[in-house]
């Protein structure tokens, strides 16, 4: 099968590319910029383009299937031609679901929490050496790449997201899935460029359980309020499993997981990561892994790229990185880290870098998210600010919002590294929140 891919160089892209190529697929495509670690892993497989742009020439008649990424947009040269063509063109969900619509797909969504639950799957499936294809949005230990497509595996682990398609498909990804087995971890408004208003983001969760096949399974979080709304006032039929917080107890700064089985020592700490694992434990059991085997496995599990991450520092400095950004999100891994870090000095770092967290109106959500703290910091950019065509948002107007009068708030990143560069970082702990780098921070010095 012949595959080009337009914008090629995406995280998610490039890992599919990968995995058609591992397929034996003829892969090709396009981008205007690719970066690392895109760039080197696509030149490993031999399908780097040899020069950056967008070339309609390379859109044959003979390709069976156009991969459209995210980063494309609707006037894309090499779109316009395979459409001319009459070309079969994909999303990148859409192209999942075609690999793997003759397996179970088991779909993990939800607006916080899905990236890890799949990596936990993962992990203890890896570990007893149970193979299924996958598309998990973080790098992995012990995997190479983040999807894997094969001709013999009977399920599809698929990380469920809510943001749109293709720039010619905008409808959620999750909902082109079509889950055999599904989990919904919660529902926190996100996305605000997109879905305008917190109706309209959770309508796309009531139409993702209703896209889940007749007899299927949901595994739910009984916790979240929201999405007991949405699963009690589902019309379709599938077989409900929920799941809450298990009891764990922290001992000498070990977390310590407690079970019929006794108390199991814990590589991740917080209790949404503990609420996480007992999502993937019922998952897990659908797929033929029993508690004891479940549990065997966990115990080494150190989360996923990016979620509550231990960065190693020459200093020897406590220091994790979060890809928390949106509010829920910042929320939770303040209090892992404030429940785990009790007796030491707390440093929490918060960088606004989504159009969602500029957003004026959206703001109101991170009320108190950085509270109990000893040190907290809002960074944000001026300048990203007006390369979004935003308005200028004031420090006073952030503090406000954070209902923190505390909080140290910096607009461009020489301030903030000067700031950096005079904490002493062998004493105390440091939580860095972003999906951006700071400014450019080296967090390992």
């Amino acid at each position: 099968m012949k595959t080009h891919f337009i914008a090629i160089g995406g995280s998610a892209m490039h890992n599919l590319a990968i995995a058609l190529k591992d397929k034996g697929y003829q892969v090709t495509g396009s981008d205007d910029a690719i970066f690392e670690p895109s760039k080197s892993r696509l030149e490993k497989k031999g399908i780097l383009p040899q020069e950056m742009g967008w070339f309609p020439e390379k859109i044959t008649p003979d390709i069976d299937a156009v991969i459209l990424g995210m980063h494309a947009h609707q006037d894309n040269p090499e779109l316009a031609k395979a459409k001319e063509l009459g070309l079969k063109i994909y999303s990148y969900p859409e192209f999942l679901y075609e690999q793997s619509k003759n397996k179970t797909r088991v779909v993990i969504a939800g607006s916080h929490g899905k990236t890890t639950i799949t990596s936990m799957i993962l992990h203890v499936l890896n570990f007893h050496q149970k193979e299924v294809d996958f598309m998990v949005g973080a790098q992995l230990e012990g995997f190479d790449c983040m999807v894997k497509l094969t001709q013999d595996n009977d399920f599809m682990v698929l990380e469920g997201d809510e943001y749109l398609s293709s720039p010619i498909d905008l409808r959620s990804k999750f909902l082109l899935y079509q889950p055999n087995i599904a989990l919904m971890s919660g529902i926190a408004w996100d996305h605000i460029n997109v879905f305008k208003t917190f109706d309209d983001y959770i309508e796309q969760f009531r139409k993702f359980v209703a896209s889940i096949t007749p007899g299927g399974v949901l595994v739910y979080n009984e916790e979240d309020p929201e999405v007991v709304k949405v699963v009690e006032n589902a019309e379709n039929y599938f077989r409900k499993i929920p799941y809450k917080t298990p009891e764990y107890e922290i001992s000498n700064g070990k977390v310590y997981l407690k079970t019929e089985m006794g108390d199991v020592p814990l590589s991740v700490f917080g209790a949404h990561n503990l609420l996480n694992m007992e999502g993937a434990r019922h998952i897990c059991q659908q797929l033929g892994i029993m508690d004891e085997d479940f549990y065997e496995a966990i115990m080494s599990f150190k989360g996923a790229s990016k979620r509550l991450e231990k960065v190693e520092r020459a200093d020897k400095g406590t220091l994790y990185k979060d890809f928390a950004h949106a509010p829920s999100k910042v929320k939770a891994a303040v209090k892992a880290f404030k429940e785990q870090f009790k007796n030491e000095k707390k440093y929490g770092f918060l960088e606004l870098h989504t159009y969602s967290s500029l957003n004026p109106a959206f703001l109101e959500q991170y009320d108190h998210a950085m509270d109990g703290l000893e040190e907290a910091v809002v960074f944000y950019s001026e300048d990203a600010l007006k390369i979004k065509r935003m308005e200028p948002i004031s420090p006073e107007f952030i503090k406000e919002k954070f209902k923190n009068e505390n909080l140290k708030v910096f607009t461009n990143a020489e301030d903030l590294h000067a700031y950096w560069n005079t904490l002493d970082k062998a004493n105390g702990v440091y939580l860095m929140m972003s999906s951006g780098n700071f400014g450019g921070l080296d967090l390992t010095k």
